[in-house]
């Protein structure tokens, strides 16, 4: 079963994050939300199965630790 690990706010971050998560070797679906604006919806559900839940959490968070301490250095 598919379980939401995350709601991107846009097209861009969400595939950011599943292509993190797959280098991680972690299956990843996206669901889009929300209202289209010029042809692209607003909001990306981001899922994984149940069983994998734990560890996506895990390297979701490393992810944005990471963008985090890029960003205060830029």
């Amino acid at each position: 079963m598919w379980t939401v690990l995350y709601i991107a706010p846009n097209q861009t971050t969400a595939h950011r994050i599943k292509d993190f998560m797959e280098a991680e070797g972690i299956l990843v679906r996206l669901n889009p939300l929300g209202l289209q604006v010029e042809g692209r919806y607003t909001n990306y559900e981001i899922l994984v199965t149940e069983a994998e839940i734990e560890e996506a959490q895990e390297v979701l968070h490393q992810a944005l630790q990471v963008r985090q301490y890029r960003e205060i250095r830029e």
